[in-house]
């Protein structure tokens, strides 16, 4: 950036640098506590998704997130809505 251009626009452009370095990019949302990806309320919106849909997957978060991802059709609107708000 130079020197001349407006302040706003060096805030806008670490505003947006901050977000998406917390959430994390796309297709890797933040690890949380418990070695989980997800907050305790999304894990909870798509747990029984990922019990129907991706038993043998459990235990691996990539893999349910990938398989989920994969059942977007068949979630439950909860779960839906958890990654729409991740933009996935």
């Amino acid at each position: 950036m130079s020197d001349l251009e407006p302040p706003m626009s060096r805030k806008l452009l670490l505003l947006a640098t901050i977000t998406l370095s917390a959430l994390g990019g796309l297709s890797n949302p933040p690890a949380f506590a418990q070695g989980h990806m997800g907050t305790p309320q999304e894990q909870s919106a798509c747990s029984r998704d990922a019990s129907r849909l991706c038993r043998k997957d459990l235990g691996n978060d990539g893999a349910v997130q990938g398989c989920l991802q994969a059942n977007r059709a068949k979630l439950s609107r909860s779960c839906s809505k958890v990654f729409e708000s991740h933009g996935m």
